[in-house]
């Protein structure tokens, strides 16, 4: 895949139309969906593909940062001195860098990476989005719809589940996350070992790779995305939890067993939206006309049309279209369902997924973030750091590939 990818005109025979999009994420090639299947294929479970090339070993720790962009590391190396020299170690034909899914949000990302497959298959198609079922829109991440079984909304084995028979599989992350909804739709198989802050998983992480067997560790940390969100992906707490990141690394690096390989990914970038530029496109009638439904993210914003408007009047979706792009220009893309299966980016979809997705896209393209305001509370819109749109800064995660020395050495 090409340093700089030209976006690309996408067609569909359905329409007619012509949506200029960016290429869908590499899916099957180099994107987060293939870095568990990659780590269970180094260590030898058979049935997985390395398609990252990632060296032979017995036992692999993926440490996932929630929200590091890889412009943000590349920009901010003077805060991680261990994950530099990592860097300028290199790392063979480890690829550096990987796409995110589509959208860059935690519930299609993490998704993606949980099961291998692009949210077209698996169904997280937003943070949040439309239950055809119900009617209403439902959250996939922190705040489970009751009418939504993770399990079925997600039919598909993970990873995990795959080889647990095969290989110690373990998640080391926050208690909030065991057996939650999230976790039960995407990440669920293996043992699950609680720890509140950084130095406790770090330390359980030692404990639980110390067995003489093959192992594959998740381990996930969510500070970084949590300061972004709040103060932004420039400000100074991001940054020091960004060295925090860079400590967790390095002590993983010195306590895990020797050879560990210790793969360092994200689910998504993010960049800072400015206030002014947070707008709520629920005051210009022209953008909600026929819209039954709102969902997705402030960048990533999925509308979901009446019905009987859409089989009264085929030309409501180009009407809606044009309001959107009068109104904002080239700030963001705006595409309809069609459009965005027949450009990949949600890789191949399943019938049961298709009406999840909204009839009409809206992604931006600058900092601008687009809020529904007449069903978001206030306090959605101090959000600062933001993500889900097709951006370099978003879609573009790190991938970073060593092997560990263990607690008699030292890198640097």
């Amino acid at each position: 895949m090409p340093e700089e990818r030209p976006s690309a005109l996408q067609e569909t025979a359905a329409t007619g139309r012509t949506a200029d999009l960016p290429a869908a994420p590499a899916y099957g090639q180099r994107s987060i969906a293939e870095v568990l299947t990659s780590a269970a294929a180094s260590i030898g479970v058979e049935g997985f593909t390395n398609a990252l090339g990632f060296p032979a070993a017995s036992r692999v720790c993926i440490v996932l940062a929630d929200g590091l962009g890889r412009n943000l590391l590349k920009q901010k190396a003077a805060h991680t001195p261990f994950l530099r020299s990592v860097m300028q170690a290199g790392q063979g034909e480890v690829p550096v860098w990987l796409d995110s899914a589509f959208p860059s949000t935690t519930a299609a990302a993490l998704s993606s990476f949980g099961t291998g497959l692009p949210a077209g298959q698996h169904g997280m198609v937003g943070y949040d989005v439309l239950d055809p079922d119900q009617d209403k829109v439902v959250n996939l991440l922190g705040n489970w719809d009751p009418g939504v079984d993770p399990a079925e909304w997600q039919p598909f084995p993970t990873v995990f589940e795959q080889i647990a028979g095969q290989v110690d599989v373990s998640t080391v992350s926050l208690s909030q996350f065991d057996g939650s909804p999230m976790t039960r739709a995407a990440l669920r198989g293996g043992r699950f070992i609680p720890g509140t802050t950084a130095h406790a998983r770090t330390a359980a992480a030692a404990e639980a790779m110390a067995g003489s067997g093959p192992s594959l560790m998740y381990f996930y940390v969510n500070e970084l995305d949590k300061a972004g969100h709040r103060y932004g992906c420039r400000s100074e707490q991001w940054e020091h939890q960004l060295e925090e990141l860079d400590a967790t690394v390095k002590r993983l690096n010195s306590s895990l067993p020797a050879g560990t390989t210790i793969v360092l990914t994200a689910d998504h970038g993010m960049l800072d939206v400015p206030e002014t530029q947070r707008i709520d496109f629920s005051t210009h009638p022209e953008l909600v006309d026929g819209v039954r439904h709102t969902a997705g993210e402030p960048r990533m914003v999925h509308l979901y049309l009446e019905e009987a408007d859409l089989e009264a009047d085929a030309g409501v979706r180009d009407r809606l279209l044009a309001a959107w792009k009068a109104r904002f220009g080239d700030r963001v893309w705006a595409f309809t369902r069609e459009e965005a299966i027949a450009g990949g980016l949600f890789g191949d979809v399943r019938p049961a997924v298709a009406g999840r997705i909204g009839d009409v896209m809206i992604a931006a393209r600058d900092a601008v973030a687009l809020y529904d305001g007449r069903r978001m509370r206030p306090t959605a819109m101090e959000v600062v750091g933001q993500h889900g749109s097709l951006t370099k800064a978003e879609r573009e995660v790190p991938l970073l590939c060593f092997t560990a020395e263990g607690r008699n050495r030292r890198r640097g």
